[in-house]
């Protein structure tokens, strides 16, 4: 058995090759790294690696973190700027004993040192969403922080191994030097290979109050399916928020199990999800909460078409 899963419709044209990748017997590792990289690489996807969107100074920071289940080692990056591809800097990090979380200058100190791939991840698409913002948020009252797409994944390979990884550019227009959950382990991400893994897209300064992808994780280990274990902890959590502080931010949890089994939840409209495992071919849904149970359907090739459209379409200045 394996299996992959992913946040967004975004994810699929790197889940696909990440299928390919354990149909073969790829380690899980490489699998969730060649996918994430997918994302990273295509700039029309504006909340995750290159053309990803910009903080208020007009820099691209990048977070991105890897866990590998059967081992529990941890790598993940901060914060940092013109390195291509944070997820692999975040994998090698996964193999220092200490210093295995880094931040900001010393993060890209570490890249260098290591020989990563040095790149300008801010694109002129890139700025003219940036400048049509700032017309937006004095025009319109609308809020900076719009768009915060994190791509997060679940992967299980032949050999039971599983691995669970993080990337994005973090809120439109956040301030230097935010962090949200993506990096985070137990809230951006948690895989423990003996039971199974979650990922979360969202709010991550309300996905951090929950250190909800860990309690998906313990939920599972009680024996629960990754669909129920999902809605139970977004459910709780969005109900938690909403009692103590009026109301939650987007919260999208993503999970698989060491049986390739897979569960989603959300608590906004609209949520897509890719998803590929031994028994189906790599697809993308549609989700939607209905009074606390997430109802799954198979996106349409019109909804699909349209998506990539909007995505790609020319941009002007406003």
């Amino acid at each position: 058995m394996w299996g992959i899963i992913a946040t967004w419709r975004m994810a699929v044209e790197g889940i696909t090759e990440a299928d390919k990748m354990l149909k073969e017997g790829a380690d899980a590792g490489d699998a969730i790294e060649t996918a994430i990289k997918e994302v990273e690489d295509f700039p029309f996807y504006k909340s995750v690696g290159y053309g990803g969107l910009p903080n208020e100074e007009m820099e691209v920071e990048l977070d991105a973190a890897y866990m590998d289940g059967d081992t529990l080692d941890i790598g993940a990056v901060a914060a940092i700027k013109d390195y291509a591809n944070p997820i692999s800097i975040a994998r090698r990090l996964s193999h220092e004993k200490v210093n295995c979380m880094l931040v900001g200058d010393g993060a890209e100190k570490f890249a260098h040192k290591e020989g990563f791939e040095r790149k300008n991840m801010l694109t002129d698409r890139a700025k003219i969403h940036y400048k049509n913002r700032v017309k937006e948020v004095k025009q319109q009252e609308i809020s900076p922080y719009s768009g915060h797409d994190t791509v997060g994944m679940v992967c299980l390979d032949t050999h039971g191994k599983m691995t669970a990884a993080t990337s994005t550019s973090g809120l439109f227009m956040k301030r230097k030097g935010r962090v949200g959950d993506s990096p985070i382990s137990g809230s951006g991400f948690y895989v423990d290979s003996k039971i199974g893994g979650a990922s979360a897209t969202g709010l991550g300064e309300d996905l951090m109050k929950g250190c909800i992808s860990y309690e998906i994780v313990r939920l599972m280990k009680e024996g629960k399916h990754p669909q129920e274990a999902c809605e139970i902890a977004v459910n709780d959590l969005n109900k938690e928020l909403i009692e103590r502080r009026g109301k939650a931010g987007d919260l999208s949890l993503i999970a698989m199990n060491n049986k390739g089994e897979w569960g989603v939840a959300t608590n906004i409209e609209g949520f897509s999800f890719a998803v590929a495992t031994e028994g189906q071919e790599p697809i993308v849904y549609l989700t939607k909460n209905v009074d606390g149970k997430c109802i799954h359907e198979v996106a349409s090739q019109e909804w699909l078409d349209n998506y990539m459209k909007t995505r790609t379409a020319p941009l002007e200045e406003k």
